[in-house]
């Protein structure tokens, strides 16, 4: 694996951080993370290959060394690739899916523990990726996305912390937070996001790639190989703080 280096002066990271600064986008929780410098972003060459999994996947873990040593509110990983800008929703909703079981595969090869507050089934309803033994949200963002606010001119990768959401959520910012970001959407787009859903309600993996599925669909992650099983679905128990992912990291 490679060590991490700085992106930041790419032009695809620039490209990517005007895009959160611009005023109509509504997520207000990436334009403080931004602006409080807690934004790592990784220029990554092509979505559709895993040419640069083993130089993203340290990336993911030096970021959450950072975040255990400093919590701070409002930090997130971007990985930006640099295309292919042409890729319809459903093939982009396939290779995010991709890199995420590379990473995950990566990550259980290493011995890297589950984080325990959240399933490893993604059919599951409290279901969530973890790297490093910290659970993430993640949002993808491409240049066909249907909703504004996902619609980047290439592929994008939003890493978010679960345990920010429920820190967020015991100060009692989460609500507020949570509505000003879905008017803001609303705004944007003109209507509601039809694919947010409360944690626990429905797997969160439904939510990633910004596409619209029905009921019937299911998500093509084969799992920790080698891995920590996950609890039985029937015994699984939310933890005590609620996750609410209904709050839109990166646009709804």
């Amino acid at each position: 694996m490679q060590l991490p280096r700085d992106d930041r002066e790419h032009p695809r990271a620039e490209a990517f951080r005007a895009f959160i600064r611009n005023p109509p986008f509504p997520c207000v929780g990436a334009k403080s993370a931004l602006s409080r410098g807690r934004m790592r972003i990784v220029v990554a060459r092509d979505i559709t290959s895993g040419w640069d999994d083993m130089r993203i996947y340290p990336a993911l873990l030096a970021f959450v060394a950072q975040y255990r040593e400093a919590p701070d509110l409002f930090q997130s990983f971007a990985v930006v690739f640099e295309g292919p800008g042409d890729l319809s929703e459903e093939a982009f909703e396939h290779n995010l899916w991709a890199r995420a079981q590379s990473l995950t595969d990566k990550d259980a090869w290493l011995g890297q523990p589950h984080d325990a507050r959240v399933a490893t089934d993604p059919d599951n309803p409290h279901f969530s990726l973890s790297f490093g033994g910290e659970a993430f949200f993640v949002v993808g963002l491409h240049p066909n996305a249907s909703r504004p606010a996902r619609r980047f001119s290439s592929p994008v990768l939003v890493f978010n912390l679960h345990a920010q959401f429920e820190r967020l959520r015991a100060e009692g910012r989460y609500e507020k937070l949570r509505a000003s970001i879905l008017e803001r959407d609303t705004a944007l787009a003109g209507s509601v996001n039809p694919m947010l859903a409360r944690h626990g309600d429905s797997s969160e993996a439904r939510q990633y790639s910004g596409r619209v599925v029905g009921a019937e669909w299911r998500c093509p992650l084969q799992g920790r190989p080698d891995g920590p099983s996950a609890p039985p679905q029937d015994d699984w128990r939310p933890p005590a703080l609620p996750l609410d992912h209904t709050l839109p990291g990166f646009g709804a």
